[in-house]
């Protein structure tokens, strides 16, 4: 068997014994989901009048601002989804199975591949799901064409890839599952950092470049321009850069990390 197809055969393996844990112990995605719903609802229904006089010069109402804020939602969703990812390796690091993984014949970089790949169809199904609430409760997409939809979906799914890959050196280099999980909060905190709640424009000019000048922002702007037909500007290729970069950097940290752990 070529080393292709085994890595390919290996890394399937990985796949299903990460989704069939997912599946028997759904308490900290259901968690990690319950956020982003809870905070939609939030936003919506208690601070939504408020929140929305920070858009359009204050005159949009409730609806606008159900448009405005479901990008944003569904970048956080991404974010609390590969928090799951990081306790998953760290788990996995200190429970002993890696260590029985290595005395095995398969391919070394399945391990992690299954994790990522994994925690990606996580991400597309909690965004899914997220966007359906936010459907129930008037979000409306009616100028997005077909294309646009699509393109909206790849860029969830590169995000979802860029922040795994992080997210999984995160894991691999926590001592124990609680210290991955606080590790990873920064890919929580800062959508709440970004315009996913009101546009940079209505920020003190001091945070301004705080939350321009992050991975968060670009992708949310780029979705919005995608779904509501704002402008896209620069931010198409800076979301897509940011992913890139990010996906490389997570990818080279986290087999790193993992060729030289000796747990």
């Amino acid at each position: 068997m070529s080393s292709l197809s085994l890595a390919v055969r290996d890394s399937n393996t990985m796949l299903r014994r990460n989704l069939l844990h997912a599946r028997r112990y759904p308490s900290l995605t259901l968690n990690l989901l319950l956020t982003p719903i809870m905070m939609l609802l939030l936003f919506v229904y208690v601070f939504g009048d408020v929140m929305s006089a920070g858009i359009e010069d204050g005159g949009a109402d409730r609806s606008a601002y159900i448009a405005y804020l479901v990008p944003g939602i569904l970048l956080l969703t991404i974010g609390g989804t590969t928090i799951g990812s990081a306790v998953s390796v760290s788990t996995d690091m200190n429970e002993g199975i890696i260590a029985r993984f290595r005395t095995m014949a398969i391919h070394r970089g399945s391990v992690l591949i299954g994790h990522v790949i994994g925690s990606v169809l996580q991400c597309v199904m909690s965004v899914v799901l997220v966007g359906a609430v936010a459907v129930a409760i008037g979000f409306r997409s009616t100028d997005a064409t077909a294309v646009e939809w699509i393109l909206a979906l790849g860029l969830l799914t590169l995000v979802s890839l860029a922040f795994t890959w992080i997210a999984v050196g995160m894991g691999l280099s926590s001592p124990n599952a609680e210290a991955a999980s606080n590790n990873a909060l920064p890919l929580v905190v800062l959508p709440f950092i970004s315009s996913a709640f009101v546009p940079v424009d209505a920020m003190p000019g001091w945070f301004r470049p705080i939350a321009e000048y992050q991975p968060f922002t670009p992708a949310i702007e780029t979705l919005r321009g995608l779904l509501l037909g704002t402008e896209i500007g620069h931010n198409g290729w800076l979301a897509v850069a940011w992913c890139l970069v990010l996906a490389v950097l997570g990818c080279f940290w986290s087999q790193s990390l993992f060729s030289r752990d000796p747990r």
